[in-house]
Formats: structure tokens, sequence, C-alpha cells
């Protein structure tokens, strides 16, 4: 059984939160800051600053500012005018001055064992400037651990964007449901480390947003039987590789050997390109019309290090006809989103289809700009999955799968390392792999999304990155946690 939590966009949090007005919710959003900050700062007496905004996310900080100023010394700065505080908001503030405490209209000089940003939650849709710009801007120079209500101050709860400037918090405790763009783009910078609190409701109704974590795809795929043998996990093809750029493709094919597949045909554009890989020789080198004309082919990967020659638009074109699942990256997305042509073909298709986009591939594919695609990641791989009827992984910080029929998920696994040279040829080869061996193509996409990021991180808290990571230390080391999870 998959296990996912379920991402919220803010229209969905504010929904529920009307359901449940008439429910003390600021109240315990209070407790529950309340508790966590006793859990990360045992010293009674220490010092914290609370940062509270013109809104519901600064009644639950004056809330909690109240309940914690019996054990720790509250600062309380409030951004906006205390008479135009809403209903909720109105009440904590006034039972904050009747317990004695005071508010500030700007951060006083002082060392903070903690900062509590509790400025703007889920409603921030506009950049922040001036004077709330200023304030954001000195709480992440203040050099004290952040702890943000509900999301940092300037990050877009839907998107990940930062909005002119954002708080960079330590810890994010948010509330009712996960917001989405705590985990993409810029989110996870931002958010630190994020703890959702239910406030005692559960949430109706199914979303179509999910998170990946080991939880939801470590068991998608089966143990093997001893009675097997490579015929039933599965024949791969790859084919990529021009001149000057046969790595790639090398390098895809060899991680969908090591990540499972039965047999790999390896089919290189480039003319002067070897026969065999004298590093694996185990893959199978083959024209590319062979490989095209395979009859027993059970997945293909196109695109990594393919170009865009006329001859390599004729090879898509074919690969594009096949009536098996087919994981378009790299070059042949390119190709895609510049051939009217080759559009109709792929319409036509029956088996699986499988998209990988990097933003300036997808900034193609949608004819827009990297910036209309980053500003929105979750709506443009939605827009990619439907105008091209493919599961799509648009790839990036938090990377993100979405369906044709709407559903969409959010990668939690991953690193910076994975930012340098074929990481993205590897990713491919995994997700090809995994589709080889029977997997279905929307499991082998998350599945094969999860694997990649966490081999990265496996490798990362060994001290082998970020910094120098390499695609083919991932691969091995994605093998290695393939097994681990499958296994034990």
């Amino acid at each position: 059984m998959k296990l996912y939590r379920p991402l919220y966009l803010a229209s969905e949090i504010r929904a529920l939160e009307q359901q449940h007005a008439a429910e003390p919710l600021m109240q315990r959003a209070g407790d529950v800051i309340t508790e966590f900050v006793q859990g990360i700062l045992p010293e009674t007496q220490s010092s914290i600053l609370m940062l509270a905004g013109p809104g519901n996310n600064g009644g639950d900080a004056l809330v909690a500012a109240r309940l914690l100023q019996n054990i720790y010394q509250v600062t309380v700065v409030l951004c906006g005018d205390a008479d135009r505080l809403p209903t909720d908001a109105a009440d904590a503030y006034q039972c904050w001055i009747k317990s004695g405490g005071k508010v500030l209209d700007d951060i006083p000089e002082g060392q903070w064992d903690l900062v509590i940003d509790g400025l703007f939650g889920i409603g921030l849709q506009r950049p922040l400037s001036g004077r709330l710009a200023e304030l954001v801007a000195s709480i992440n120079q203040l050099g004290a651990p952040v702890l943000a209500i509900d999301v940092p101050s300037g990050l877009c709860a839907d998107t990940g964007r930062v909005l002119g400037v954002a708080v960079r918090a330590d810890w994010t405790i948010t509330f009712l449901g996960l917001k989405a763009g705590l985990f993409t783009l810029n989110g996870p910078d931002m958010a630190g480390e994020v703890v959702m609190e239910s406030l005692g409701i559960k949430a109706d109704g199914d979303t179509v947003g999910h998170l990946l974590e080991q939880e939801s795809v470590s068991k998608m795929l089966p143990k093997r039987l001893k009675n097997s043998n490579k015929g039933n996990f599965g024949n791969l093809g790859v084919i990529g590789g021009a001149a000057r750029m046969t790595g790639a493709a090398i390098l895809a094919a060899r991680a969908g050997l090591l990540t499972g597949a039965g047999r790999v045909y390896l089919g290189l554009l480039d003319a002067a390109a070897p026969t065999y890989d004298n590093m694996m020789p185990e893959l199978m080198l083959r024209p590319v019309d062979e490989v095209l004309n395979l009859e027993k082919l059970d997945c293909l990967v196109i695109g990594p290090g393919m170009g865009a020659e006329d001859k390599t638009r004729a090879h898509l074109a074919r690969a594009l006809a096949l009536t098996v699942p087919l994981l378009l990256d790299a070059d042949a997305l390119n190709l895609l989103a510049g051939d009217e042509a080759l559009r109709k073909i792929l319409s036509k298709r029956t088996a699986a289809t499988v998209v990988t986009p990097h933003p300036g591939e997808a900034a193609r594919m949608l004819a827009c700009t990297v910036r209309d695609i980053q500003n929105d990641r979750i709506q443009s791989a939605l827009n990619i999955a439907r105008q091209y009827q493919a599961i799509t992984l648009l790839k990036g910080c938090g990377s993100v799968i979405a369906m044709p029929d709407g559903r969409w998920f959010i990668n939690h696994s991953g690193n910076p390392g994975l930012a340098s040279a074929g990481m993205g040829d590897t990713l491919a080869g995994i997700m090809g792999a995994l589709i080889a061996q029977g997997l279905p193509a929307e499991e082998s996409v998350q599945l094969a999304t999860y694997l990649h990021g966490a081999a990265a991180d496996g490798l990362m808290e060994r001290g082998n990155g970020p910094v120098g990571l390499s695609a083919s230390e991932v691969m091995t080391e994605a093998r290695w946690l393939l097994n681990q999870w499958v296994y034990l």
C-alpha cells in the first residue's frame, strides 16, 4: 500500500479553516508552538524575539507569546496597527496586553536565543517591500535560530517563490496540512525542517497533491523470485549520444543496468562511437536502427545527448510510433517542442509516455520563459502533462511529477550535489529500468525520482557531497539503496 502525505494549496487550507471556524484554532496553534519551543529551547529564561504580523498569523504568535512568557523572556514586535487586527488576532492581542505584555514597533538591540516569525502566513500574495522587506532582512541578519509559524514570511505557500524577500527559517511549524510551497523551488531553503500540526482537525476528502517520501515509494518494486532469468526483468533501449555527447547516453544505459533491467541495448548516434563499453561490457551496443527494431523491447529512453540533426528527428519520429513505454529526455524534448509533426505522432500514442524536462526544456515545451515555469512549477508541470498527454517530471529543487488527470507529487529527496553534469541522464536510465522491469510508468517515475535524490542524500551524509558528487556515484548508490528497500 502506497502511503502519501497530502499537500495543500492555500485555497484548500482556507476552505478547511472556514469549515472549522467555530473551533479555537488560534489557541491550539499557540499551544503547539509553545510545546515545540520547549523542545528546542530547554534553558528557561532564554530570550525570544516574537514578530507578530497584521493577520491571524500574528494572532498565533501573540497567543504563543503569552504562554511562553511564563518560561522565557519574550519580546514582541507588532508589525501593523493593533486596532486593525482581525477579530481572533485582536482578542489574542488584548490577552497579551492584559497579561502584562508590551509590544514594540521595531526590533530592539540585543542577543536572541530564538526568533519566532509570525509576520505573514498563507495569505501573502504580493512581494514584500519598504519597511516590511527591511524587517525580514533584519531577521535574517540577526544570527539567531528562527522558527517560522505556518510558512516563512515572504514565501508563497503555493509555489515556493520568494515574494521580494523571505525569512530563512531553521524550523517551520505548519498547521492543518503541508503547504506545497514548502517543498519546491525556494521552499526547502527557506523553511528548514518542516513540522506539521493538525490542530485536532482531520482533513476531509482526497487532495490531488502528495509528497513523495521513502514510505511512499520504497516497497513499489517487488522482490525477485529465486526462479528468475534476465528475461523476467525486461529489455531497456537507450538512444542518444551524438558526436561529443556520447557520455550522456552511456550514463543512462549504465544506470539502467545497475538498477535492474535484465538487458540494456544502447544505440549511439555518433558514427565514431565505440562498439562496446569497456567500463561496463554488459551493455549491448547496437546500431540505432537495430535498437528501434527490437522485437522484445519493454521501454525505450531517447534523448540523452541526442542532438538536433535531421536524422535525429527521424529517429525520434520512429520512436514515437512504437507501442512500448517511451521516456523522452533532453534533446528529444527540444525536438518535440519545435516540431508539430512530431507532436502529432505523440498524440496518437497509446502506450505510456514520460517526459522529464528541466525548467529550460519545459519553457520550450510550453512556449514561455523559464521565469514563467519557475513562478508556478506545479501548474507548469500540469500544463505539460495535459498538453502532451504524458507523465511529466519537472526537475529542480522539489521536483514536480504531474499526471494528465490532474494529480501531482513533489519529491522530498535530493541535495545540491545533483546540480552537476549527467545527473538527468542517470535519472532517465533509472526510470527506464524500472518501467522495463514491469513497474507501471507512474510508479516508476515516482520511485526513480525519490531513489535518485535519496542516493545523493546518502552520499552526502557520508561526506561524498554535495560538492563534487558525480552521476556515476549516484547510480551505484541507487543500486545499493534499492536493494536495501526491497530486501531488508
